[in-house]
Order: structure tokens, then C-alpha cells, then sequence
């Protein structure tokens, strides 16, 4: 039997109007939605390619754009996720990273992608959004607050690729050398340089002298500053300056530490055929062995380019402990007086960079272990002033001076282990010692005893893994009553001294 047929129908009666079909997806057609919705939905599209660059594609735009964008999106995460695991657990490998010219190319190319990649997403999520759709009120907000965002994505990885293009420059140019980041039983030694090259000096020559030793697995540094008018210079067999100095660097009076870089600069290059700077490694030679630690690696700093580091770093803070002279002592080329022309007054003092470089320099009145008290105190607030937010801040202008003023054997591939080294380094307090007051009497570097000077310095070292600092061994006398040393040269001559037992105020200072 069939089944009768069942018909639908219905009156429109008086009043009754026809309407359009209803759609109720905002996402898709944002036109028929209500005001509040199209902000709403705007606002979202906008944080969403913000946030997760290609989701606005894959929900409401070009599917297959979205897939590609949301593809390179997921891989940047992940590779920003290794970076930040790998920074805790393989953090030498990840510094390599950023520290090979190479791969420090293809991350310059990566970013300058990305941010064309993230420009064009924000433009085509503009075009999604339908601006035109949008309530007059809300139009603007909205496209500035793409155009901000914008600029601080893109813009952010374009000032990236800037600071990494410049960061590569300069490793072409200050860390070009051949050798090697060498550790001896389980630390970097490393001589830092201060090189003195000014219009009233003939050549260059270091004027001040660091060793910077630090604990390879702990990070704990140690310097130790030795005098520039250290006598008798040592040197071990197995340099090429024991065949000319067997007994020391001892030609007389002259022949002080500093002095041998111009002597092996003029007269003895030949005993240095592979090296770039035949002065700086003598230096070294004579440094490692009056001190007992093997030095492979250094860091010469021009003195004339020291104030634009400053000033790029923003100055220095110091307290000042004594009044220094800006200008006086004597012109070595005239043998003039020099005038005085200001004063660093005493107190807690921020100092550009040709204040400090004076602070630092500045003869008048002072000792030499007064100027290498003053030195050690510059490089102290120079390393607390390395914060990250002020590297990269002016990371452009750091660079541009360091450029111009370091010099070094340390090669570019050593810079990921001295940089892990250097992260560690920051968790521990810095511990200083001198080969002069008030470690040692002032007459010492003059009449040095080289086997004393080795236990002291390998003690200061075993103590600084207890985080020891070494204390001063001389009694703090005023100078007025210092003890008077007789001494007997070979010659049978006896010579009275007077003996100095503290740094005057002209070296006194600290960094706050």
C-alpha cells in the first residue's frame, strides 16, 4: 500500500515580511556581524599574528599561506626552545652559535626573512580584518596598533640582524689571529695590556700589565697586576728570549718590564717569525715566567682609544679616594713640565671616558703603584658596567671601539669557551692582587725575589676556590715613617731607600 504523501505548506498573513538568510560566522564574513564583534574579531587577528604568525591565514585567510607560516613558526619555536635548553646544558655549543662569522651569516639572512615573512602576514591580516568594516571609531586603534607591533617584531629582528652583522664585523677584524684559547691545569691565563702610544712617547709600549687567570670549571677569576718597572724580567727555557737573556731581562737600569716590548719590537723580531705582534709576545713570555703561570694568550689595549670604550659604555662610577691631576708631569720627548689643567676630586665620581682615561694615566704626584691601584679600579667598574641590557644597547658603538683599540692572539674560535667561562665568571666575586704595595714593599719590583713571588701568587690562587682574597702583608705606615732599606749591587755601591709601605690617597679608590 502507498504511503500518502505529506505536504507542508503555510499562510503569510498581513504584516509578515520576507528577510535575508542570517550568517552567524563572524571569522568568515565579519560584514553581517554586529560593531562589537568586528572589533572584537580585529583585535584578535591582530594579536594571533602577533603572537603565532600564520593562524590568522589558516582560520580566515589563505589556507595554504597559513600552513607555510604557521610551518615556519612552529620551527622557529623549536629552535628557540633548543636554544634556551641547550643554554643550560651545552652552553659552549650554543655560544658557538653566535660566535662563527659563518653561521653568524645564515642567522643575519634567517632574521631579515623572518622579518619580510612577518611584515607581509601583518598586511595580510589587515586585508582580512576589512578595515572598511569596522566601526569609524575603532579604524584607527586598530591600524596603529598593527603598525606598532609591527615595527616592534619586524623591526626588532631587523635591529637584530644589525647588531649580529656588526658583532661579525668585528670578529673579522680584532679576532683574525692564528693561535689558540689555551688552558694549563684548568685555567685561562690571559695578559691584558694597556698600550701607552701618546704624541710625547716614541712606539708603543704597555703601560699597565693584568693577568687575568680564571677557574675553567667554576668561573672564579683572579687578576694579578704586574708592575711595569719590574726588574730582572724571568724567562723560561723554553722561550726564545732565554738565548739572548738566560739570566733575566737584566741589561740594566733600563730594562724594566715594559721596556722589552720596544726592545723586541726594534731589535729581535726575528725570535718571533709567526707572530702579528713579536713585542706583545715577549711581553707575555717575561710576564709567565717572573710569575710561575703559563701565558699563551693576550689583550692589548691601546691607551688612546681607551676613552671612547668609556664613553661608549656610558662612563664609569668610582669612588674616588684622593685628589688626581688631569695634565702635570714632564713631557719625555721636551722634558718640559707639563701644566696642570683640572683636578678629579675626591667622593664617588661618574667619569667619561677622557676623565677616566686621566684617572687611569695620571703621573702627577703619584707612584706607579698609586696609577696601577687607579688602573685596577677602571677595570673593575668597566666589567660592572658590562651589563647585557647596556651591551646591546649600544652594542654598535662598544664594537666601533673595540675595533680600534684590542689587539689579541685570542682566535675566533676560542670566543665560545671564553664567553661560557665569562658567564661563570659573573656569579663570583673578582679577587686582585699586585706585585706591589700592599702585597709587596714598594722597593720589591726593583730588587724582585722571583721564587717568592711564585708561592704568592700560586697561594693566591688556591685560596681563590674558597673565594679567599689575599690580604695586604705590609704594615700601612704614612710615608713619613717609612722604613729605610739598604741594598748592595754587585758593584759593592750601597744604596739607602726609603721605602713607601701604602698607596697614598692618589690610589686609593673603590667601585660602588
Amino acid at each position: 500500500m502507498d504511503t500518502p504523501k505529506r505536504t507542508i505548506s503555510a499562510t503569510r498573513v498581513k504584516g509578515d515580511k520576507l528577510t535575508q538568510a542570517r550568517y552567524t560566522d563572524p571569522l568568515h564574513h565579519p560584514e553581517v556581524a554586529s560593531d562589537s564583534i568586528k572589533v572584537r574579531r580585529a583585535w584578535v587577528f591582530v594579536l594571533l599574528t602577533l603572537l603565532v604568525p600564520g593562524s590568522v591565514q589558516l582560520i580566515a585567510g589563505d589556507k595554504k599561506l597559513g600552513r607555510r607560516a604557521l610551518a615556519v613558526t612552529l620551527i622557529v619555536w623549536a629552535c628557540i626552545a633548543l636554544i634556551i635548553v641547550g643554554s643550560f646544558t651545552a652552553r659552549t655549543a650554543v655560544l658557538s652559535l653566535f660566535t662563527n662569522r659563518f653561521l653568524l651569516l645564515v642567522f643575519i639572512a634567517v632574521l631579515i626573512a623572518l622579518a619580510a615573512l612577518w611584515i607581509f602576514l601583518f598586511l595580510n591580516t589587515l586585508k582580512i580584518i576589512q578595515v572598511r568594516s569596522l566601526p569609524s571609531r575603532a579604524r584607527v586603534p586598530v591600524v596603529l596598533g598593527l603598525v606598532a607591533l609591527t615595527a616592534i617584531t619586524s623591526g626588532g629582528l631587523a635591529y637584530t640582524a644589525y647588531i649580529a652583522s656588526v658583532g661579525r664585523g668585528a670578529l673579522g677584524k680584532v679576532f683574525a689571529g692564528s693561535g689558540t684559547l689555551t688552558q694549563h691545569e684548568g685555567r685561562y691565563n690571559i695578559l691584558l695590556m694597556g698600550g701607552d702610544a701618546g704624541a710625547d712617547r716614541v712606539g708603543r709600549r704597555p703601560d699597565s700589565m693584568t693577568v687575568v687567570s680564571i677557574d675553567a670549571s667554576t668561573g672564579q677569576a683572579v687578576t694579578i697586576s704586574v708592575p711595569r718597572n719590574l726588574q730582572n724580567a724571568q724567562f723560561s727555557e723554553d722561550s726564545p728570549l732565554w738565548q739572548i737573556y738566560p739570566e733575566g731581562y737584566n741589561c740594566g737600569d733600563e730594562c724594566i718590564l715594559n721596556a722589552l716590548y720596544t726592545d723586541v719590537t726594534a731589535n729581535h723580531t726575528d725570535l718571533y717569525p709567526d707572530s702579528n705582534d713579536p713585542g706583545a709576545e715577549a711581553t707575555m713570555d717575561a710576564v709567565s715566567g717572573s710569575i710561575g703561570l703559563q701565558i699563551d694568550n693576550y689583550m692589548l689595549i691601546d691607551m688612546e682609544g681607551f676613552a671612547s670604550l668609556i664613553d661608549a659604555l656610558g662612563g664609569i662610577t668610582i669612588d674616588v679616594g684622593g685628589r688626581v691631576p688631569i695634565g702635570g708631569g714632564t713631557d719625555l720627548i721636551t722634558g718640559e713640565k707639563n701644566p696642570i689643567d683640572g683636578y678629579i676630586e675626591p667622593g664617588v665620581q661618574h667619569l667619561d671616558g677622557f676623565h677616566a682615561l686621566w684617572y687611569a694615566r695620571s703621573r702627577e704626584g703619584a707612584s706607579d703603584y698609586d696609577r696601577e691601584a687607579r688602573q685596577r679600579c677602571v677595570q673593575a667598574a668597566m666589567l660592572k658596567q658590562l651589563e647585557p641590557a647596556n651591551v646591546l644597547t649600544k652594542f654598535a658603538d662598544i664594537t666601533a671601539a673595540g675595533e680600534q683599540i684590542v689587539e689579541t692572539n685570542i682566535p675566533e674560535s676560542g670566543l665560545s669557551e671564553l664567553g661560557d667561562v665569562a658567564i661563570k665568571s659573573r656569579q663570583h666575586d673578582l679577587i686582585q692582587f699586585a706585585i706591589a704595595p700592599p702585597y709587596f714593599e714598594d722597593i720589591f719590583p726593583t730588587y724582585p725575589d722571583y721564587d717568592e713571588i711564585h708561592s704568592r701568587v700560586q697561594q693566591v690562587i688556591a685560596d681563590s676556590a674558597e673565594g679567599k682574597t689575599p690580604e695586604a702583608t705590609v704594615a700601612m705606615a704614612p710615608k713619613s715613617e717609612a722604613p729605610q732599606q739598604v741594598f748592595q749591587s754587585v758593584s759593592g755601591e750601597v744604596t739607602t731607600i726609603e721605602s713607601a709601605a701604602e698607596l697614598t690617597s692618589n690610589g686609593t679608590c673603590s667601585v660602588p
